[in-house]
């Protein structure tokens, strides 16, 4: 009998331990190719979109498969680097989601992260003092991992993974989200410049569309069509076209759209110490983080807050040959972000188009309006050289054959036919008047006259026949002039209220010493009126002048005649 001393057992005993310890290491070698393939699977899903908010989602959800968590969220940091601004979660049901309510807002322990961008792994994050706990309605959670996820220097977010037992995450598979998180980086960035390059191509097609729309339609609607395309564009809720007043200091605020827009239309306001004046002074853009906030160095006031609670506010000017004509101020509301420098560059390169398709638009009008100008000048030329000539040549002729004529009873036609002769030159007159295109030195009167008759017009039904007699055209006497167009005025208006006429003459009539008016109609005559204070009005203004006022019947077959004669100085 051999006795067992247990040296046998020795060497097998070491022979089953080596295999163990080797057969352990290659388990340990095949779990770290499982999760390397893990990582480069994750990499490749991460990379696989340039849609910033299908990477933002591709992101997690890699994330959550990489460590088996079955909870993850990516928060992006607020510009202002106090909060979140956007929370991106997987893994919650509908129900807890709608039952929480609001989403996290950058508190407790995910605003750790954000003050200190290092990442963080806990066992159980109730026994941490930075959790604030769970909102009623939260799935229970325990074990945490957070890592920041940074573009270039900037940290854009944190990646945060939650489990539900305690310490389920260890150093391994904090670096393998730390590795995630750092292509997570690249494909944000890749994603972010495929955005503002397409941004780019959009902006640029807008404005080649408003180019092409300003030049080929009327321009009346110019600015408001900028301002739409402005306020789609750069996502804007407000969007003002300010423009200096005519002869005077202040801004008005020619075109509103978006927010409250009824109420920004026809604003005036001081130009000092507004975001207008910067970008009318400089010419160039300039940007507001918050409009409300007037406490900072340099901070300007924008007019559109006074209606609407604005925060970031960007000014672009509309350039013009001359210098700049105008500003574009465009506002989001408080909370939303910045306007961002390729937002601002963008807008401006736009402006920049539309202000050269406006000048271009108004060449062409000013080329069109010097057209029509030249035509009407020819029309006019040819209506003094030619048809008065033969208008007054025929009218010698009849009066050549009235001389002839021992017949009164004979003679009486024809001289009807000279006084038709005479009118229809004092007509012809006036109608030149109206077709020249500038109004000369002296003509202010005259011009204002027919303004009025014109603007009386629709209310009589018909055209009032006007002629001028004499030296009109040298009266140039600012004060005379507002007192003939006010009793021309009144005078048409009261034929077009009561007098119910078919014809009405106006005759301006100017001697060596007196100017007069004359309103003739065929209506119902001056009858008796049960209001007389514009027919007061009328005398009064004669009687400082040292003139006359007088309303009576046209003549038997009825009408009314109004006289209103004053001294010439």
């Amino acid at each position: 009998m051999v006795q067992d001393d247990g040296s046998a057992r020795g060497p097998h005993l070491e022979l089953d331990e080596l295999l163990s310890q080797l057969i352990e290491r290659a388990q340990g070698v095949r779990a770290a190719q499982n999760r390397l393939r893990g990582l480069l699977h994750a990499n490749r899903a991460v990379v696989g979109d340039l849609s910033l908010s299908a990477v933002l989602r591709r992101i997690v959800e890699a994330a959550c498969e990489l460590v088996d968590a079955p909870y993850g969220a990516l928060g992006v940091i607020a510009p202002d680097g106090t909060g979140l601004e956007e929370f991106i979660h997987v893994g919650m049901p509908e129900d807890a989601v709608a039952s929480i309510g609001h989403l996290p807002e950058g508190k407790g322990l995910l605003g750790a992260l954000i003050d200190d961008p290092r990442p963080i792994r806990l066992r159980d994050m109730r026994d941490d003092i930075r959790s604030v706990g769970l909102p009623a309605g939260h799935p229970p959670m325990r074990g945490f991992l957070g890592v920041p996820i940074r573009v270039r220097d900037e940290v854009f977010g944190n990646l945060y993974l939650a489990s539900l037992s305690q310490a389920n995450f260890d150093a391994e598979d904090e670096e393998l989200v730390v590795a995630l998180a750092a292509t997570a980086g690249v494909a944000i960035e890749n994603a972010r410049l495929y955005e503002e390059s397409r941004r780019r191509q959009v902006w640029l097609q807008a404005s080649a569309d408003v180019t092409r729309q300003l030049l080929s339609a009327e321009s009346d609607g110019a600015l408001a069509v900028i301002a739409e395309r402005v306020a789609e564009l750069a996502t804007a809720d407000v969007v003002t076209v300010v423009l200096p007043q005519v002869g005077g200091s202040g801004l008005t605020v020619a075109v509103a759209v978006g927010h409250k827009a009824d109420q920004l239309r026809g604003l005036s306001y001081a130009v000092e110490g507004t975001l207008s004046e910067l970008v009318l002074t400089t010419g160039r853009s300039a940007v507001l983080e918050d409009a409300s906030d007037l406490t900072g160095p340099g901070q300007r006031s924008v007019h559109m807050s006074e209606i609407v609670p604005v925060g970031p506010v960007m000014g672009v000017p509309l350039a013009g040959t001359e210098g700049v004509r105008g500003a574009l101020l465009v506002g989001r509301l408080q909370g939303r972000r910045p306007f961002s420098a390729a937002d601002v560059e963008m807008a401006d390169t736009f402006a920049h188009h539309a202000s050269v398709a406006l000048e271009l638009a108004d060449g062409r009008r000013e080329a069109q309006r010097m057209s029509l100008f030249e035509e009407r000048a020819r029309i006019a030329r040819d209506l003094h050289d030619h048809v008065i000539q033969q208008l007054f040549a025929s009218g010698m002729m009849v009066q050549g054959v009235i001389a002839t004529l021992d017949d009164t009873a004979a003679a009486e036609p024809l001289e009807r036919v000279v006084d038709s002769i005479d009118d229809a030159i004092r007509q012809i007159r006036t109608s030149i008047f109206q077709l020249r295109p500038h109004r000369l030195p002296g003509t202010e009167l005259r011009s204002e006259v027919l303004d009025v008759v014109a603007d009386v017009t629709p209310s009589l039904g018909h055209a009032p026949h006007v002629q001028f007699v004499g030296p009109v055209d040298a009266l140039g006497d600012e004060a005379m002039t507002d007192d003939v167009t006010a009793v021309v005025r009144e005078l048409l208006s009261n034929v077009a209220r009561h007098a119910g006429a078919d014809r009405v003459d106006v005759a301006v009539e100017a001697t060596g010493s007196t100017l007069g008016v004359t309103v003739t109609d065929d209506g119902v005559g001056p009858g008796v009126p049960s209001r007389c204070s514009g027919l007061s009005n009328l005398r009064h203004r004669a009687v400082a002048r040292g003139g006359t006022f007088a309303l009576a019947a046209a003549g038997p077959g009825g009408g009314a005649r109004a006289v209103w004669e004053v001294p010439l100085p």
